[in-house]
């Protein structure tokens, strides 16, 4: 820099000179910097402020006049001692779920005499537990989900790696764990698992013996069994009382706007920044996803009453990259006419735009979605309303209940009574009810609809694995989904809210110089599910259903590398599906690579005959092929689809063979299988 000013001087000089203008350098500098410093305060100033308030609508202020900001700050110990308070609950969350348990837990300090706060670990520096021991009387509690193979959620990776890397004094800490989880998935509960020893091990007090929520039971149950035995024992610990009081608590406070109110402030189903989805600006991520074309869809059942959606999403032009393997993430959108009926029950006007504002002003969270909007427009994208309510909104439901029989009945499902769980099983659970069904039978039911906003879970994205390969589709996603849609026992039609959404949508190729429409929200997550990194090994891939998604990428891949002359192993594919002519997805397509040379095929049809014949049979029948590829040629196996039933027998089925074939003892078939998925040689795609 220091050169091009040297550069610079008689190149001015020469300027000035031209013009006449007889001044040396120093009066040049001066009035250089004069004029530097009224284009900032005049022009870039105001700039600089846009660009603030721009980064500060993050957290979706309300105000439409200018305010001064608080200032941001990390330290959950300053905000717990400048409030008063003296309970901290963290939570890990990836749906949503282990956030809400959070914030109630938060909530109901009130009624034991004490004060909490929810705390996101990602926005903490979650060092400051070695100061907690501080505050009087103070507590940390984990709400921690467990994602993947028994990985941290996103929010909680880096305190995750602080807690492993770490080696901190922790002896004045108080805490207590509640952990989430399924049973159908082999870590169950490892995060909360591993939390709550760490922090014994370094030192921490445990005030309560860890609770373990089972999303593949009643996860709701289990926490509420867990908290009602945890609070008394909270009070026990701190000497402190309940106040017996179980009033309702609001957490936010409504603001109507008037229509003064600029339409261009008002949020229209943005995740976050405010004209997000009009104005796109890279990195696309959950925050900020990109606005997706979909330029084609078909129909991938042949016949039967069932579908399967095959969709294209373009990405041309977003910078998001992605692997054979990845998922990609659609936010999806509420079925119009059940937010119709929504406001039709309760008598309200939909396109009214409202806010709802943190009663606590310390808390990061200053709303509970982003505000202002329209209640249309929070019911179509916002809040969940297709999913079983839990427990804890029956008993707000019956506070806005005239007809005693009603409120009696929502009073009882709202308890942790024996009677109360059974009612909520068959009334809730086994009938299959959403808030709308509730509402149109309990006709005396009329909740304030800002409450009921504030009481519904946020709708979540929808995951899906990636059915194509970036180097035979680099600019476009493709996605395998089979539409869910089905009867209730009150005779009601339920829908999944994505798949449909999808289905709703009419593709139209994307042309140059033309507005993208129809959109969809989308972003991509990296996965752990991967090809070798070397074409020659072997790869057995085991997919009933769309569990074929993922290895649709795989084989377009593995065919791109052999035509281009590189050295491919042997691509082995377990498929099932009921009926051949029925269900038989991608058919064609998978013959073609079969003809090439690319793929070998065994297809289990469970419908076409008497006996059902499942993926799992297929292994067994080839037992001695299967362990020719993992015992001698160090193939690597993939299973994707339901982890429940499919997954586990998968899992059996192989340490069978690893047991029969390898003629090891059954102690050994376990521990070399488990070494396969150490090493990134078993690998599992799976839901429940």
């Amino acid at each position: 820099m220091a050169d091009a000013a040297v550069e610079a001087e008689p190149q001015v000089e020469a300027f000035l000179e031209v013009f006449g203008i007889a001044f040396g350098l120093s009066d040049v500098v001066l009035l250089l910097a004069l004029g530097a410093g009224a284009i900032w305060y005049f022009v870039l100033r105001k700039d600089n402020t846009q660009n603030d308030a721009v980064a500060n609508f993050q957290s979706y202020t309300i105000q439409s006049t200018p305010s001064t900001a608080r200032p941001t700050d990390n330290s959950f110990i300053n905000k717990m001692k400048s409030s008063g308070r003296n309970i901290v609950v963290f939570y890990g969350s990836q749906t949503g779920t282990a956030e809400e348990f959070a914030g109630r837990l938060a909530k109901e300090a009130q009624r034991y005499g004490m004060k909490g706060m929810v705390a996101d670990p990602e926005e903490c520096s979650m060092e400051e537990l070695t100061q907690l021991g501080d505050i009087e009387n103070s507590l940390a509690i984990f709400c921690m989900a467990t994602y993947g193979e028994g990985d941290p959620t996103d929010n909680a990776q880096e305190f995750y790696e602080w807690l492993q890397q770490g080696d901190c004094e922790l002896s004045g800490l108080n805490y207590a764990i509640f952990a989430l989880g399924n049973k159908t998935y082999e870590h169950y509960n490892a995060m909360g698992k591993y939390i709550d020893a760490r922090l014994e091990e370094l030192g921490g007090t445990r005030v309560f013996e860890m609770g373990m929520g089972d999303d593949d039971s009643n996860i709701e149950e289990d926490f509420i069994t867990w908290k009602d035995r945890f609070w008394p024992a909270v009070c026990e610990k701190f000497g402190v009382e309940a106040s017996g009081e179980d009033v309702s608590i609001r957490q936010y406070r409504l603001v109507t706007h008037d229509d003064t109110l600029a339409p261009e402030k008002v949020y229209s189903g943005e995740v976050a920044r405010l004209h997000s989805y009009k104005t796109q600006r890279p990195p696309f991520d959950p925050k900020n996803p990109f606005m997706s074309q979909m330029t084609f869809q078909k129909e991938l059942h042949k016949g039967g009453d069932r579908s399967c959606l095959h969709v294209e999403m373009d990405i041309t032009n977003s910078k998001m990259r992605y692997d054979s393997g990845d998922h990609i993430a659609v936010y999806p959108k509420n079925d119009s006419a059940l937010v119709d009926k929504i406001g039709e029950l309760l008598g309200v006007d939909l396109d009214s735009v409202f806010s709802l504002v943190n009663l606590d002003e310390d808390s990061s969270k200053k709303h509970p979605f982003p505000c202002p909007c329209s209640y249309r427009t929070a019911l179509s994208y916002y809040v969940d309303i297709t999913s079983n309510p839990r427990t804890h909104i029956f008993k707000e439901l019956a506070e806005y209940t005239s007809d005693e029989k009603e409120k009696e009945m929502l009073k009882l499902i709202g308890t942790n009574t024996p009677e109360g769980k059974e009612k909520y099983l068959n009334w809730v659970s086994v009938e299959n009810r959403n808030i709308v069904h509730i509402l149109d039978d309990l006709k005396s039911c009329k909740p304030a609809l800002d409450h009921l906003c504030e009481l519904l879970p946020r709708l979540q994205c929808r995951y899906y694995s990636i059915s194509s390969s970036p180097k035979v589709y680099p600019n476009s996603i493709h996605i395998t989904a089979a539409l869910v849609k089905y009867e209730t026992p009150t005779g009601r039609t339920n829908k999944g809210v994505a798949t449909n959404y999808l289905q709703g949508i009419v593709p139209k190729p994307l042309v140059e110089g033309e507005d993208k429409s129809p959109v969809v929200p989308v972003f991509v997550r990296k996965s752990q599910f991967r090809l070798p990194t070397r074409p020659q090994t072997p790869i057995i891939m085991i997919g009933p259903g769309t569990g074929l998604a993922p290895f649709r990428g795989f084989i377009q891949e593995r065919s791109y590398m052999k035509d281009e002359g590189k050295p491919v192993g042997e691509s082995i594919l377990f498929f099932g599906c009921r009926k051949k002519a029925e269900d038989f997805i991608y058919q064609e397509e998978l013959d073609e690579y079969v003809k090439k040379g690319v793929l070998t095929m065994h297809v289990a049809y469970s419908r076409d005959q008497e006996k059902k014949v499942y993926v799992q049979h297929l292994l067994m029948d080839r037992a001695k092929e299967v362990w020719r590829l993992i015992g001698q040629d160090n193939a690597h196996l993939y299973v994707c689809g339901d982890a429940k039933q499919m997954a586990r027998d998968v899992h059996d089925v192989i340490e069978k063979i690893v047991r029969e074939e390898g003629g090891l003892p059954e102690a050994e078939a376990s521990a070399y299988v488990k070494r396969m998925e150490a090493q990134k040689r078993y690998s599992a795609d799976v839901w429940s």
